[in-house]
């Protein structure tokens, strides 16, 4: 799974900091870093800082719900003992 979708499911039910996030994901500090910011300035993800920790949630429903269909799809792709047929999959190349 793309790590951007992993950044996004990982706070689809509330907000996580980036030590949380980085407990969930496995990647390093930076590149976790770069998705952060990417999602953030795409409109996907809003922030707020806590002292020195900096929390990131769901910047809408809509992407909420975008993301929790599109995790239920790939579950169903990679985990099913028969294959999706081509014309019900969701196609999720550009969010890696």
């Amino acid at each position: 799974m793309p790590i951007r979708l992993k950044i996004i499911s990982a706070v689809c039910n509330g907000e996580r900091n980036v030590s949380e996030l980085l407990a969930q994901i496995q990647t390093t500090q930076p590149n976790m870093s770069q998705h952060l910011s990417t999602l953030y300035r795409a409109g996907v993800l809003g922030k707020r800082r806590e002292g020195t920790q900096i929390y990131y949630r769901l910047q809408s429903e809509k992407v909420a719900m975008l993301c929790r269909a599109v995790c239920t799809q790939l579950a169903v792709e990679l985990d099913g003992d028969e294959p999706v047929p081509t014309e019900e999959r969701l196609l999720v190349g550009g969010l890696r």
